[in-house]
């Protein structure tokens, strides 16, 4: 049973179709990277997902009782606000010494716990949303563009935690990409926006498929190379990629904070 499933999702503003007749899902143990081009949608559908933005038609369902963790794009502090990394994960409930020092040890932040969240680098700063998404234990975490801003090293070093973090709860991720700068390195399955799905796979597929070169060209190649997936692992916690679909994945992190989550297509 899937976690999530959207079918012939559509979204419009202003008379404009921003989603046109979107299907998606994701399965447990599964990790499905969203891609597109600016103003393709990507955020837009993130919101549906979330249940924050009503669709104008199609269906949304989830598993009972779903678990949703959300990492966000960017979230903005203010300089002026004190804010210590465990004051931030005990928001909006509080969180016990146990399961914050549970959390820093996974998500590789423990003894970052008292700085303050305005003196992180941009990687420590989206390990501790990471941390902050996981505290909720959730089947299905959701990451909008999580590594915006971080150089190639930070991101592949960001993926390979969600990897391992996939790999011991068997949750669930959806990730959206803007660009191809990098791929999601381990990505079971692409999903390609651009209004409508274009293809869908593994990144390999996807990147054979014309509709995807047609948006991208050919010149993603040696990005989808950087990372390439070993897909001969076990996904014991949930049914196997689709073949016939694929793509790629990319980010950064502005490191400007106040109050609020990342903004939409």
């Amino acid at each position: 049973m899937n976690l999530i499933t959207a079918r012939d999702i559509r979204v419009t503003y202003g008379g404009v179709a921003v989603l046109d007749g979107v299907d998606v899902e994701v399965a447990p143990g599964e990790i499905v990277t969203l891609v597109g081009p600016n103003g393709s949608g990507k955020s837009t559908l993130v919101k549906v997902l979330l249940g924050v933005l009503r669709p104008d038609s199609g269906s949304l369902s989830r598993a009972p009782g779903l678990r949703l963790g959300y990492v966000p794009q960017k979230l903005h502090i203010d300089a002026s606000l004190p804010m210590s990394v465990t004051r931030f994960l005990s928001l909006p409930q509080r969180q016990s010494g146990d399961r914050v020092a549970a959390v820093a040890a996974r998500t590789g932040i423990a003894g970052l716990e008292h700085q303050q969240m305005i003196s992180l680098s941009g990687g420590q700063f989206q390990r501790v949303l990471l941390a902050r998404a996981l505290l909720t234990d959730p089947q299905l975490l959701v990451l909008d563009e999580p590594t915006q801003g971080l150089d190639q090293p930070g991101e592949a070093a960001f993926y390979e935690l969600l990897e391992q973090v996939r790999r011991e709860t068997g949750m669930g991720v959806f990730m959206v990409s803007h660009d191809l700068h990098v791929v999601m390195s381990a990505s079971d399955r692409v999903v390609c926006l651009n209004h409508h799905v274009c293809c869908s796979g593994t990144p390999t597929v996807v990147q054979s498929a014309p509709e995807y070169r047609a948006l991208f060209g050919y010149g993603t190649h040696g990005a989808l190379a950087l990372y390439k997936h070993d897909h001969d692992h076990d996904h014991s916690h949930g049914a196997p990629a689709d073949p016939a679909h694929a793509h790629d994945h990319d980010h950064d992190h502005d490191h400007d904070h106040a109050p609020g989550a990342g903004h939409a297509e």
